[in-house]
C-alpha cells in the first residue's frame, strides 16, 4: 500500500490585524500553525486536548482553545493572540494584582480575562468564576486574577 502525500491547503489567516497566507495540512491545528509555522509562541501547548487553557486564543471576540481547532477553520475570522494585546489594560492589571506566578498559563488567562472584559462590561461575581473555570493554574490561587479582572471592569465603567 502506498502512502499517499499529504494535501496542503492555502489559508490566510487574520492575526492580530495583520495578514499572514500560509500552507497548512487540512488536521494542523490552530495552535501548532500559530506557534510552528508563524512564530506567534504566546499561545502555549498545555494538554493538547482542550482543558487547561494556556493555549487560549480569541476568535471574533471570543476565547477559543487553539489546541483543539483546525487551522482550516479559522480562515476567514479575526484571531487574536496575547501578542495582539501587547499593553492593553488587562495586561497591565495582571502585573500591577500579580496575577500570576511562572507565567505558563498567563497568557490563556489573559486572553479569557479580556473577552470576558469586553464581551461582559459588568460581569458578577459569579460570572467571572465561571469564565475563570475554564482556565487551570497550578501555581497560584485565582484570587490575584480576580483582583486584576475588578480592577479593569472598574476602570472601564467609571
Amino acid at each position: 500500500m502506498d502512502a499517499s502525500p499529504v494535501n496542503k491547503l492555502n489559508i490566510t489567516l487574520n492575526i492580530n490585524n495583520e495578514i499572514y497566507h500560509t500552507e497548512v495540512r487540512p488536521i494542523s491545528t490552530l495552535l501548532s500553525v500559530l506557534r510552528q509555522q508563524l512564530g506567534l509562541t504566546g499561545a502555549k501547548p498545555g494538554c493538547l486536548n482542550g482543558d487547561c487553557g494556556a493555549c487560549t486564543i480569541l476568535i471574533d471576540g471570543l476565547p477559543f482553545k487553539s489546541c483543539i481547532i483546525l487551522a482550516v477553520e479559522a480562515a476567514g475570522k479575526k484571531i487574536t493572540t496575547i501578542e495582539g494585546l501587547k499593553n492593553t489594560p488587562i495586561q497591565q492589571a495582571f502585573v500591577e494584582h500579580f496575577a500570576f506566578q511562572c507565567g505558563y498559563c498567563t497568557p490563556g488567562f489573559i486572553m479569557n480575562c479580556q473577552a470576558l472584559v469586553s464581551n461582559h462590561p459588568n460581569p458578577s461575581k459569579e460570572m467571572i468564576k465561571e469564565w475563570l473555570s475554564s482556565n487551570i493554574c497550578r501555581c497560584t490561587c485565582y484570587e490575584e486574577i480576580e483582583h486584576a479582572i475588578t480592577s479593569v471592569i472598574q476602570h472601564n465603567n467609571e
